[in-house]
């Protein structure tokens, strides 16, 4: 409905209608020239909202730049990441894995989520290797490999035991040879 030639009946004004602004949304009267609130030019809308400075579209329209944020500004993110993801990563491979001896058997526990359990009775063991590094040699650290004549792999590696010298001794011990 065109409300711009309709007089008022109650009094002589002209009734102006109402249009929605093409850039913000917003109402503006049909006799502004700019919209008040973003001041783009209502009347003057001969070319469209889609019309540039220069009358052409941003289709056809030169790119002088695209501008992309500086990875330097998410350097606290990554800096973040490699502080707290490895200590999960070493929480969770320290928390799937448990070694427990007992009085006439070994227990092995792996998993977090999903389980898995294994016994071994001391007098099926045949042997354990232990295997260090210098570096794990110096922190008392280093991996135990417990050989049985009941698995078929005959072997059961367990990385990253604290003092496996100790650990060794105690499951000999559990065996009844020193």
């Amino acid at each position: 409905v065109d409300l711009a030639g309709v007089f008022c009946e109650v009094c002589p004004h002209k009734i102006m209608a109402l249009i929605n602004c093409p850039e913000c949304g917003k109402q503006v009267s049909t006799a502004a020239k700019v919209c008040p609130a973003c001041g783009f030019p209502v009347a003057e809308q001969g070319g469209g909202p889609a019309a540039g400075p220069a009358g052409k579209s941003p289709a056809t329209a030169e790119l002088l730049a695209e501008v992309r944020p500086s990875w330097w500004n998410f350097f606290w993110h990554w800096v973040f990441f490699f502080l707290i993801v490895p200590p999960l990563v070493a929480w969770y491979r320290r928390a799937s894995m448990v070694l427990r001896v007992f009085s006439g058997r070994i227990t092995i526990e792996r998993g977090v989520f999903s389980k898995c359990y294994q016994d071994y009775l001391p007098r099926d063991i045949r042997s354990i290797d232990i295997d260090q590094s210098l570096l794990a040699r110096m922190a008392n650290i280093g991996d135990i490999t417990i050989s049985t004549a009941a698995t078929t792999e005959a072997s059961e590696k367990i990385e990253g035991i604290p003092d496996p010298n100790g650990i060794r001794e105690l499951i000999l011990a559990q065996r009844g040879i020193s």
